[in-house]
């Protein structure tokens, strides 16, 4: 099997927060925290792992920038904040909001984002506008292709 495992979410805007909930409780231990969603009236939904998932000890790397953003976010914050992986790269974007779309009257001008809630990561830090720190600081611009050159040994530490 694998030594290591690398995640390259570079430039992942995130989408639908179930996929980064799903992915993220693969590698984690039943019962974890994942993500609080607190609506504005303070309202917290839980979501954490129902089962443990495929994979607990194999180490793993997430490489992230500052495009990592919204469910990609909430899947790097998960294995960070349960002691699952190393995060490096540079900071994430900081999109922590849930939005939803309210057409505008008649339904071809457009419409209005509505921010409904907010995303909290498993120690309820506040994702949007403050991003995910790293642990180790890492070249983002090496090639898609091959993740591993933006990577120095200190990422593949031990947690």
């Amino acid at each position: 099997g694998a030594q290591n495992f690398v995640l390259d979410l570079r430039g992942n805007p995130g989408g639908l927060l179930p996929g980064g909930v799903d992915t993220a409780s693969l590698f984690l231990e039943e019962n974890k925290p994942v993500v609080f969603v607190v609506n504005k009236k303070g309202v917290v939904d839980t979501q954490s792992t129902l089962v443990a998932g495929i994979d607990l000890d194999t180490p793993l790397v997430l490489l992230v920038d500052k495009n990592t953003a919204s469910a990609a976010e909430v899947f790097t914050a998960a294995l960070k904040e349960n002691q699952r992986a190393t995060v490096a790269g540079e900071q994430t974007f900081g999109k922590g909001i849930v939005q939803t779309i309210r057409q505008l009257e008649g339904g071809e001008n457009g419409g209005v984002a509505v921010t409904i809630a907010k995303y909290e990561t498993p120690q309820h830090h506040d994702i949007n506008k403050q991003g995910i720190p790293v642990d180790v600081k890492a070249d983002v611009d090496c090639g898609k292709e091959d993740a591993l050159t933006c990577l120095s040994k200190e990422a593949f530490r031990k947690l």
